[in-house]
């Protein structure tokens, strides 16, 4: 694969030295291993090459595959999710937590400022959080593979959807007018304008042609007080 390329891959992620299966794509394996989540959609992940969407390791491997290939990959800490940062480990003041009614429980996790961490311990007043991914320091296995490329323009935009919002295909359409694309979903969604950007940004900088996406939303007579259909470029 070259790099722009948007493909969807199926994988099944394992820690090496347990064995433990962390990700996956495939249903039956998540109900095997007993980590299946009713809220997780299993089916293919579309990424694109050098585009930021996976681990480097796993854009690597991805890169010396061809549609239809198979591959069982080792990835090192440093190309998965790094290696372990001792600064990411924070003592914070107990207090702060008290005053934001959080139980500061080891094991539980926080979300501070923006960052995710575990509680490792609290004591003395004082609580540690390990604010390190909780992968990271840890060398992976995949079993990797390509399942099909998507090509057209209008292809490579409801890949781009379903990475950032999970809607199917034929959820999103798509009108390509020379260098314009409209995009509306037939399902209505409560899509922050910081998503469409970003959609709209991954999309446009691997486009063939395309200078401007537009989001297209449109309100019937039943979804709005108003009689008229509104529609708003």
């Amino acid at each position: 694969m070259q790099t722009g390329d948007f493909v969807y891959v199926n994988y099944v992620g394992r820690v090496k030295d347990t064995n433990e299966i962390f990700d996956t794509t495939d249903a039956e394996v998540a109900k095997k291993e007993k980590i299946y989540d009713e809220k997780v959609r299993y089916k293919p992940v579309p990424i694109i090459v050098d585009g930021g969407f996976v681990i480097v390791g796993l854009n690597d491997a991805v890169k010396s595959m061809t549609v239809g290939g198979k591959k069982n990959i080792e990835i090192p800490a440093d190309k998965a999710f790094g290696n372990r940062n001792p600064e990411l480990i924070k003592l914070i003041p107990e207090a702060r937590f008290k005053n934001q009614n959080i139980d500061a429980t080891p094991g539980a996790y926080v979300t501070i400022n923006k960052l995710r961490g575990r509680i490792m311990s609290n004591d003395g007043g004082r609580v540690r959080v390990d604010f390190n991914h909780p992968l990271a320091g840890k060398a992976l296995v995949y079993d990797l593979e390509i399942v099909r490329q998507a090509a057209k323009n209008d292809e490579k935009v409801r890949a781009v959807c379903y990475y950032f919002v999970g809607c199917d295909e034929d959820d999103v359409s798509i009108v390509e007018d020379k260098t314009i694309l409209d995009v509306k979903f037939k399902n209505k969604f409560d899509m922050p304008i910081e998503v469409k950007g970003s959609i709209a940004q991954n999309a446009m900088k691997w486009l063939t042609g395309i200078e401007k996406i537009r989001f297209i939303d449109e309100f019937d007579k039943g979804d709005s007080k108003n009689n008229d259909k509104i529609e708003n470029k």
